[in-house]
């Protein structure tokens, strides 16, 4: 579950960046419609994954909440891709068991 998060973080970020992109004249406004319908679809996918993830991970408020607000702002799920990375590792490391 927590991997079909982080590819829709990602496609989800990269298709808010495409709709500022139209907006400050980069790309055609020809586009417009299917790039937000693509966003919109992502972004209601996102909410509804984030908190599947949260519940199923027992994350608290205060980590759900600004991996939600990163959705409202450009470049920030590479923030959140770091963190959901860093996260599977510390839960990777935990699950192996040392040599010791």
């Amino acid at each position: 579950m927590l991997r079909v998060f982080r590819i829709t973080s990602i496609m989800e970020g990269l298709s808010y960046l495409t709709i500022l992109s139209v907006t400050l004249g980069v790309l055609s406004r020809e586009y417009v419609f299917h790039i937000g319908m693509t966003h919109g679809v992502l972004l209601m996918l996102y909410l509804v994954l984030s908190l599947m993830v949260a519940n199923k991970e027992n994350w608290s408020l205060k980590v759900w909440l600004p991996i939600f607000l990163a959705s409202l702002i450009p470049f920030a799920f590479i923030l959140v891709e770091l963190y959901l990375q860093k996260a599977a590792a510390g839960d990777s490391a935990m699950l192996t068991p040392s040599k010791t």
